[in-house]
């Protein structure tokens, strides 16, 4: 009996040939290699600081972001508004000074959003932007679709705080969008 294998060239070049193929040709490339990513983004209206989380398919070979992207804030398209009411005491007689107003938003849109208004104010000291939604009766936090929101602000703040500008005007309204 012989024990000896009776392999060929014929039989080798069967088995490997195809297994070099494979080997070559049958892996998919690393460009064909993606994964998904969170790439956290940040942006600041006046001195707050928000933050939201995108996700984005990237080659494999993409290195993970280690610090948030610096990103504008996204403000609201097809967004108008009208000022229904204002009135600025910077004295009211009682060691304080008053600010009140109305402001209609307008979404025009098919969607609704959430977000808050931004106003830009014109003192006589200085421009600045900032949101009066925390300390309104109604922040208008939500518009619905082709709809509005009347933005409704009334606060008296102490005169020991500093002298009150002479004047206060609002001269821009944006809506920011969170969602």
């Amino acid at each position: 009996m012989n024990l000896t294998p009776n392999l060929s060239f014929k039989s080798l070049q069967a088995f490997i040939l195809p297994l070099l193929f494979l080997t070559f040709f049958g892996c998919p490339s690393d460009d064909d290699c993606t994964k998904i990513i969170t790439i956290p983004q940040t942006y600041f209206v006046g001195n707050q600081s928000y933050t939201n989380d995108i996700e984005q398919e990237v080659p494999c070979d993409f290195p993970e972001p280690t610090e948030p992207e610096l990103i504008e804030a996204p403000v609201l398209e097809n967004f108008t508004y009208q000022i229904l009411s204002f009135n600025y005491s910077a004295d009211t007689g009682n060691n304080t000074t008053r600010l009140q107003f109305e402001i209609q938003l307008n979404n025009h849109n098919d969607f609704d959003v959430t977000g808050f208004p931004v106003l830009t104010i014109i003192t006589s000291d200085l421009e600045f932007s900032g949101s009066y939604s925390n300390n309104a009766s109604i922040p208008c936090y939500t518009i619905a679709a082709n709809s509005n929101c009347i933005l409704t602000y009334d606060q008296e703040d102490s005169l020991d705080l500093g002298l009150p500008p002479a004047s206060f005007e609002i001269v821009n309204v944006e809506y920011i969008v969170t969602d």
